[in-house]
């Protein structure tokens, strides 16, 4: 059984979802300790619990520490089942938990099951301190398709804090192999295109988001605008293009502009930094990355401890795959080695 520290790095829950994928991928056994010991309140989260219950499931895993504010897990993975799949975030806590995070944890072992698979995820799509909705089926789902992964995300409901409700469909087609890719090439700026979405708020807010990202970005960049149904009031602008997405939410008291200003902000350090993968992308696609077929090489905006502490997960189970040029907290090459 390999034993992983959760306080290792910047100790969130990224540790937690990469090990188990990566557990349920390979058939190893892991146990988990300190889980989320760097964040002020420490163990396991809704969103956390449904995906270990989910792999669980899909695995017919033993398992045990699988429950709200555990600090510590053991997970016995048998062999991935490929099937159609629903799981809810809120089913026991009422939650509006990221439906993002816990599909980023079932991908990786569904990717190598033995058929196609479908999933249905509930619970909040459009949530602090989560890849939103959009960014899953606009930046994550593309980049795993320059790698021969065919993943189609849908979003067929809107989910805000604080009761989620929201829901996610995708359909996994199985590819035993990955292409390796070479992403140092920065985007044109012309293939950006952004969003401006609101639920159960005034039409004028949705049109003034999409308003000042034009005056922040040129009135040539293209702008959907979206009143969207949902159980909660929220708002959310989107800007994304290739490997690279750029997102902020609304909040009570929280300016139109300042939601545009913010997501404006985030897309134009990344032009700045000259990097042809943003800082999320990095982190998210180096457990494919190591799976592939070849050596890969991207070049992202920034370093993250995020980054680093996953490359570390990663490593635990494959041994040493990555070599890194750069400091963190600024830009970096990161180049992973063919598999043996």
């Amino acid at each position: 059984m390999l034993h992983l520290d959760g306080s290792y790095g910047e100790g969130g829950g990224q540790i937690v979802r990469t090990s188990l994928s990566l557990a349920a991928l390979l058939g190893r056994e892991v146990r988990l300790e300190n889980i989320r010991a760097g964040r002020s309140k420490p163990g396991l989260k809704a969103q956390h619990v449904t995906g270990v219950r989910a792999l669980a499931h899909i695995t017919r895993a033993e398992v045990a520490g699988a429950e709200l504010h555990s600090r510590a897990l053991v997970f016995k993975p048998r062999a991935v089942q490929a099937g159609s799949y629903l799981f809810d975030v809120a089913e026991k806590t009422g939650s509006a938990g990221s439906v993002s995070l816990v599909a980023q944890t079932l991908l990786p072992p569904l990717l190598r099951a033995g058929g196609p698979s479908s999933l249905t995820i509930r619970g909040g799509t459009h949530v602090a301190w989560s890849p939103p909705a959009h960014y899953l089926m606009h930046v994550f789902a593309p980049a795993l398709a320059e790698m021969g992964a065919d993943v189609a995300i849908s979003l067929e409901k809107w989910g805000w804090y604080p009761r989620g409700g929201g829901e996610i469909r995708l359909t996994i087609q199985p590819a035993r192999h990955l292409q390796p890719v070479d992403w140092r090439t920065p985007p044109a700026a012309g293939s950006f295109q952004g969003l401006s979405a609101g639920s159960r708020v005034p039409e004028h807010v949705v049109a003034r988001q999409a308003r000042r990202l034009k005056q922040r970005l040129g009135e040539g960049l293209n702008v959907a605008e979206i009143q969207a149904p949902a159980m909660d009031p929220g708002s959310f602008v989107f800007l994304w293009g290739p490997r690279a997405g750029f997102s902020a939410l609304g909040a009570r008291g929280k300016p139109a502009e300042k939601v545009a200003d913010e997501a404006a902000q985030e897309y134009d350090r990344f032009r700045q930094s000259r990097a042809a993968v943003d800082r999320h992308l990095a982190d998210q696609i180096l457990l494919y990355l190591a799976l592939a077929d070849g050596p890969s090489t991207f070049v992202t905006e920034e370093i993250t401890l995020h980054l680093l502490t996953n490359l570390w997960v990663v490593e635990q189970f494959l041994g040493p795959r990555f070599e890194m040029e750069g400091e963190l907290g600024t830009p970096g090459k990161i180049t992973c080695r063919a598999k043996k």
